[in-house]
């Protein structure tokens, strides 16, 4: 290489009116440069690195797609629940995960309707409950909540710890998820005594929110 490289020196002339102009290069030295890296407009390697380029750019974009619209996909899903989730992990990516896993967890449910007769059994627990309200608003409480886990088990959610209900419930019923987590800070605060009469009635409204999505009752949302 070093000798090729002196060979092409030779035909730099610098004596005076023609100086520094250059004489072609041999065929034989054209010929070795070539081959050792000079990339010319006809070789092929600048077509398999802009092909190579355009792969690449065609997976980023379908990658970049994909991603916002599972992120569409999951805050029409999820509505609330998903800006909850993004705030509690401080990572859109992180929640969507998170999101997506409930999803994944909650398919292997056998989830249920409730028949007819258990429908109208609960919603006459659930009047009886609201009538204890007036006379026992925190007792009337405890036993909304323990009614609303009775159905979530009927319905094929597994019992578990309440925060895992609540994700339990999210993928399905997302617009009273929200009730349900207020409703259940409020009972749990009942417990110690710092809550007000307003509070406590809240919380009963936040339940049969939630109530009349699970059992699938229109006539207790109107009570």
């Amino acid at each position: 290489m070093l000798s090729s490289a002196l060979r092409a020196v030779k035909y730099v002339r610098l004596d005076g009116a023609r100086r520094g102009a250059i004489e072609p290069l041999p065929a034989e030295l054209a010929a070795i440069l070539g081959r050792n890296g000079a990339m010319t407009t006809t070789s092929p390697t600048i077509y398999y690195i802009i092909g190579a380029i355009v792969l690449v750019a065609i997976i980023v974009a379908v990658v970049v797609s994909a991603r916002k619209q599972r992120s569409a996909r999951l805050q029409r899903r999820f509505g609330p629940e998903y800006e909850r989730t993004a705030r509690q992990y401080g990572d859109r990516a992180r929640a969507e995960q998170e999101l997506a896993d409930r999803e994944a967890r909650v398919r292997k449910f056998r989830l249920e309707e409730l028949p007819a007769g258990a429908r109208e059994r609960y919603s006459d627990e659930w009047l009886q409950v609201q009538q204890r309200f007036v006379d026992e608003p925190k007792a009337a409480l405890a036993k909304a909540d323990a009614l609303l886990t009775n159905v979530m088990r009927d319905r094929g959610y597994p019992i578990v710890n309440f925060e895992q209900r609540a994700a339990d419930l999210s993928p399905d019923h997302a617009t009273v998820v929200q009730d349900y987590r207020a409703a259940h800070e409020i009972s749990l605060r009942s417990e110690t005594g710092d809550v007000t009469t307003e509070e406590l009635r809240q919380a009963m409204l936040h339940y049969r929110t939630l109530f009349a999505d699970l059992v699938g009752n229109d006539e207790v949302r109107k009570q």
